[in-house]
């Protein structure tokens, strides 16, 4: 590389030797791993690539350089923050959980020390064999490695990894160690399951924070970079991750997108509307029509309050609400506020009446329709559920059909979420919701959805953030997942603990205005779309929902399964030609009767949910534009609710 043809330089002309002139032959340049040297007057003979780990002389000189100055942005950026949180104790110095997985890891081995005693042979001939083949790799033998990462595993895609004998060493080391110790927490005998799965889970945790791409020295890809840019990429990575820390008021924020590039509104949120109503807990938004008709009727989205609605509207080549706008449907979607302490006292139940119902209201009044179809996604259709249910009992028959994006109703299955609340966990909550006046913080839950895929949404953006000192990238998708949104206290207590600890719905015990709660009571058309992939509401879970939806002879229940997961399962327009989703009417008593008779399309779903849609809810009548009924224009969508920052 050309930095360290200008450190070879340096060293010949302190050596003594005389420098070159141009009657001299031109001095041969310093090979690289990125070039081969070529002589023009001779035929080409390839140079061998060399390692950039034989550049360690440039390296050393490069981090030392790096060392001193990094000690100036350390201390400019305290000098700016002076009274960071941090400082004081209030925050704590582990962001990345790296401490309680390491705990919880501990706390597993230590349950069955035997088998452990046991399981340690199993890793010592592990090591035996991966000694013997470097042994058979270093006298020149061609042999299989002694075990190789999981496909799909993107951390040692560098060919530094397999190609260069340390790395190849240090990567199979990881992961004989990494497989043991899962494999070993599996086969350990705990008193608890929930306890198990939880050690399990941190274990994993603890495997990933620890694997040798997150470190910079062994990373081929870091020491590229650093050797490339002379070391800026690792203090560009320090000023990156002093940003992190500054923007989270002392606490870790990872970007995962240019927060400053995406404007709601401009490039993201981008679908014409009007906000046509409006109280403390939400915005109505009602789309501008593209078609001279549309459907008699009228479509209500109830997006998750976890996060914001414009997932559904992120450009307008992936955009669901533009699509459906453009399939003839009249479309309201509600935009939920993004709540302060004043309105800690809100309970789920305010949710479903201030919410669903007012804006079913709203509807009406906006378009004079009596009937309304819905969308619930996420935990929106877990509120959706829970309404008509009440909805039912109270003989209340606005609703005409519900679709269900990726929502669960019964949580017995509902996955790793599972881990985060038992009593203990839920206690913690309560408080962190109590320190910060009543609200959960937004990025409290981000982090927790995060470290279900923590090699993807933590450590890439570590390697890349703060290691690489890469920008953060354009993508809108990313830039959604960091704009988190707080919870009122209430809202998620009951949400935790009602659903996924108790599952109190699922077994019809769950008690709203008075009225036991029975899903079978809902005889109304049903569209249940699950991902295969999905690791917030897995698939086997929605198809449980629909089964309680059937329960009593509701015959208009469809469940259909989507190629990918939470997100892209869901958001895949049919231009992109993405995935596949398989499609079964009938709806037998289990999942793998199911899977056995359904039939697999390519592409989106949308196609075949739109059809569905048109067949359960029938007729034209003219567009009807924002404004035009009894609920006159608030403020251009995507409003101003949405725009709250948590």
């Amino acid at each position: 590389m050309t930095q360290a043809k200008e450190k070879t330089g340096k060293k010949t002309k302190k050596a003594g030797k005389k420098p070159a002139d141009s009657k001299a032959a031109p001095q041969k340049p310093h090979p690289s791993r990125m070039a081969s040297v070529e002589n023009p007057k001779e035929p080409h003979i390839p140079t061998p690539p060399k390692s950039i780990y034989e550049d360690f002389d440039a390296l050393s000189e490069y981090l030392t350089d790096v060392s001193g100055r990094s000690q100036e942005v350390i201390r400019e950026f305290f000098d700016r923050n002076r009274d960071m949180r941090r400082l004081t104790g209030e925050l704590s110095s582990d962001p990345l959980n790296v401490g309680e997985a390491f705990q919880e890891m501990m706390k597993g081995l230590s349950m069955d020390p035997g088998t452990v005693m046991q399981r340690q042979f199993n890793l010592y001939g592990d090591y035996a064999k991966l000694m013997a083949t470097m042994s058979q790799r270093m006298a020149g033998e061609v042999v299989r490695p002694a075990i190789e990462p999981q496909q799909g595993d993107k951390r040692f895609v560098h060919p530094a990894w397999s190609e260069n004998q340390m790395l190849d060493f240090i990567k199979q080391s990881y992961l004989i160690f990494a497989r043991w110790l899962e494999t070993t927490i599996q086969q350990l005998e705990f008193d608890d399951e929930h306890e198990k799965k939880k050690a399990e889970f941190f274990t994993r945790q603890f495997i990933d924070a620890f694997a040798p791409s997150n470190f910079a020295v062994l990373n081929p890809e870091v020491v590229e970079a650093t050797i490339a840019s002379k070391g800026e990429n690792l203090l560009k990575g320090l000023k990156n991750l002093l940003e992190d820390i500054d923007r989270g008021h002392g606490e870790l924020s990872i970007r995962q997108a240019d927060l400053d590039f995406f404007k709601l509104g401009e490039n993201v949120a981008t679908t014409p509307g009007k906000v046509v109503f409006q109280n403390d807990i939400f915005q109505l938004i009602q789309y501008t029509p593209t078609t001279q008709e549309v459907g008699k009727t009228p479509m209500l989205i109830i997006p998750p309050w976890i996060n914001k609605f414009y997932i559904l509207d992120l450009q307008p080549q992936n955009s669901f609400i533009r699509w459906l706008v453009d399939q003839g449907r009249t479309v309201f979607v509600m935009s939920w506020v993004n709540p302060g302490p004043e309105l800690k006292q809100k309970t789920f139940e305010d949710y479903i009446k201030e919410g669903l119902f007012e804006a079913l209201g709203a509807v009406e009044q906006a378009t004079g329709e009596t009937k309304v179809d819905t969308i619930g996604y996420c935990i929106g259709g877990t509120m959706l559920s829970t309404a008509l249910a009440l909805m039912a009992k109270k003989k209340d028959d606005r609703i005409n059909s519900a679709t269900f994006f990726t929502a669960q109703a019964d949580f017995k299955e509902s996955g790793d979420l599972l881990l985060f609340v038992d009593d203990e966990q839920l206690d913690a909550i309560e408080k962190q919701m109590d320190a910060a006046g009543g609200v959960l913080e937004g990025r409290a839950m981000a982090t927790t959805f995060n470290m279900l895929r923590s090699n993807d949404l933590i450590w890439s953006f570590v390697i890349d953030n703060y290691l690489k000192g890469k920008d953060p990238a354009r993508f809108d998708l990313l830039f959604w997942n960091s704009d988190a949104t707080r919870m009122p206290k209430n809202v998620h207590l009951f949400y935790l603990r009602e659903f996924y600890q108790n599952n109190r719905l699922a077994k019809g015990e769950m008690v709203i205005d008075g009225e036991a709660l029975d899903l079978g009571d809902v005889n109304i058309p049903i569209f249940m779309q699950a991902g295969e992939t999905d690791h917030i509401a897995p698939h086997n879970s929605v198809f449980r929902t629909a089964r309680l939806f059937a329960s009593k002879g509701n015959d208009k229940v469809q469940y259909m399964l989507a190629g990918s997961g939470h997100i892209a399962g869901v958001v895949n327009h049919p231009d992109k030609h993405k995935y596949h989703h398989s499609v079964n009417v009938g709806l037998p008593a289990t999942l793998d009767e199911w899977k056995a008779s359904a039939e697999r399309a390519p592409g989106s779903w949308w196609p075949h949910w739109i059809n569905w849609l048109d067949h359960v809810s029938p007729g034209k009548v003219k567009a009807r534009t924002p404004g035009d009924g009894k609920l006159k224009v608030i403020e251009d969508a995507p409003g101003s609710y949405v725009k709250v920052k948590a």
